[in-house]
């Protein structure tokens, strides 16, 4: 008989295997912590709570529940709860501004809106049919502990489970659908690739929003192992928690990394995890002289893996093999700058245009509510990643360039359209065009190129100040270059390719 993947998997396995195992280290000086630490056991009690309060609530399967977190154990229960049960879970990037997320909320339609505390303030004016805050009103008004707890939903394996925005290439967001066979799949794979395993303990570095957590948090309560919550990015806090907890596995953008590198120098005594520590980066392939200091200063292992939101996010990994192990640390370092080999199950190819096509059991059923996007990302059979990149001799992917309009600053995809729609407001702004540029802490940071309106005038820092108005910080520019004209094609179209060479010269791909 052939039985349905889905969520519920993780969460069934976490129960009954590892009922009396640590599952949660929370932050326990947090408003959205519900416990300092919890078991396995606990996780699996307050998810069946979770539930049982939607079924009270009259919230149907298939509907969507939308959640604007900071890292925290009730976002892990969440994004165990929603999809386990049938219904569909949208996790919220809560560093968008409260316009930005309003439409989101409203896009997908969700019927219910679960906010954290410290983030209520900010969204009160976001509504839906049942609105909650994270915290005291949820455990005292939504989740049902004394209800006697019924089978979980038994969805069809291709229905949607989660529904993560993404900025992609357009000044609106797409809803991307992510099914219960895609989580599962690529739960198994990047599991596998990453070697996971029940003595595992991870720090939740990577914000759990985006795309999932990358789908560690089904990884790591199928296999038992320990989840350190870190709520708010910093380098010395990081080191901090590998050094309380015995951190053997986390993710994250090049940013972050950065910030420990920075925090590591001023570090009093031996670095912890030197040894035992690894590390999973994505987001951009990071320098290889960052890759080196990692292995160096830090004593970590860098591992490499190249996704997008659409594929789950798993399409490449990359680790140093065995053969490479005693090549010299630049060379290894060269190596693990590629994006890396296909993983398990996916199939890549690079199209006449110098595109990365993909094809996996983790690439997106569709964009919500967006036809003609989903045909194109899907035209052909094959998934179209805006990237462009090679496969080497070695069967090893890597990026060069960026065919969407998208820049990643600090592992946070941002529209360049977006932006450029809110620096042209300005009414003294006549022409604009936004590029990514190489940075060393943030991989990309945001460049605004402007031709001001005739007889007008303003300065860089209005431009950037106009722009915080309308944008979520880290979608502002960081610098205002001034032009006389900007190259356009024969139909207007911006030439950005030639207004990003100068700035990527002596770069071996356009993308940092």
């Amino acid at each position: 008989m052939r039985v349905p993947l889905t969520v519920a998997d993780f969460v069934d396995r976490a129960e009954t295997v590892w009922s009396g195992a640590t599952a949660i280290v929370d932050e326990p000086d947090q408003p959205a912590a519900a416990v300092p630490t919890t078991t396995y056991g606990e996780v699996a009690a307050r998810v069946r709570a979770w539930q049982a309060g939607f079924d009270a609530l009259g919230v149907g399967e298939g509907e969507r529940v939308a959640v604007v977190s900071h890292n925290s154990s009730r976002l892990l229960e969440l994004l165990y709860a929603v999809p386990a049960s049938g219904r569909i879970c949208v996790p919220i990037n809560f560093r968008l501004r409260a316009e930005e997320i309003s439409y989101i909320v409203e896009h997908c339609g969700a019927s219910t809106l679960l906010v954290d505390p410290e983030l209520d303030a900010d969204l009160r004016g976001i509504t839906a049919q049942h609105r909650y805050v994270l915290g005291e009103q949820t455990e005292t008004e939504l989740m049902r502990f004394g209800t006697e707890p019924r089978a979980w939903s038994a969805p069809d394996e291709d229905a949607t489970a989660t529904i993560n925005y993404t900025s992609g290439t357009t000044a609106r967001p797409k809803g991307v659908q992510i099914t219960h066979r895609n989580i599962w799949t690529n739960t198994m794979t990047f599991g596998l690739h990453v070697r996971a395993w029940e003595r595992d303990v991870y720090l939740h570095t990577l914000p759990m929003f985006h795309c999932n957590g990358w789908g560690m948090p089904f990884v790591l309560a199928g296999l038992g192992a320990k989840q350190v919550v870190l709520r708010k990015v910093d380098g010395t806090e990081i080191l901090r928690r590998v050094e309380q907890h015995g951190v053997t596995l986390a993710c994250g953008a090049p940013a972050v990394w950065n910030m420990v590198l920075d925090a590591a120098q001023d570090w009093q005594g031996e670095i912890p995890g030197r040894g035992s520590m690894r590390i999973v980066c994505a987001g951009a392939p990071p320098p290889t002289r960052t890759i080196a200091r990692i292995e160096d200063e830090l004593g970590w292992e860098f591992q490499q893996l190249y996704g997008l939101t659409e594929t789950s996010p798993t399409l490449t990994f990359n680790r140093t093999r065995p053969q490479d192990v005693d090549l010299p640390a630049e060379e290894r370092a060269r190596k693990l700058s590629r994006a890396g080999a296909p993983a398990i199950g996916v199939r890549l190819r690079v199209s006449d245009t110098g595109e990365v096509l993909a094809r996996s059991n983790t690439v997106l059923e569709g964009y919500w509510n967006n036809k003609e996007a989903t045909e194109d990302a899907l035209d052909g059979g094959w998934f179209h990643t805006g990237d462009g990149g090679t496969l080497d001799d070695e069967g090893h992917l890597t990026i060069s360039d960026r065919k969407k309009d998208v820049i990643i600053t600090g592992g946070e995809n941002v529209s360049s359209i977006e932006v450029e729609d809110a620096v042209f407001s300005h009414p003294a702004v006549a022409e604009v065009a936004v590029i990514g540029v190489p940075d060393e802490k943030w991989g990309e940071t945001i460049k605004a190129l402007v031709v001001t309106a005739e007889g007008a005038e303003v300065t860089e820092q209005e431009i950037i100040a106009h722009c915080k108005q309308r944008l979520a910080g880290y979608k502002a520019p960081t610098s205002v270059e001034f032009r006389e004209s900007i190259p356009r094609t024969a139909t207007g179209k911006i030439q950005k390719f030639k207004l990003r060479e100068p700035f990527w010269a002596g770069q071996a791909r356009q993308v940092n």
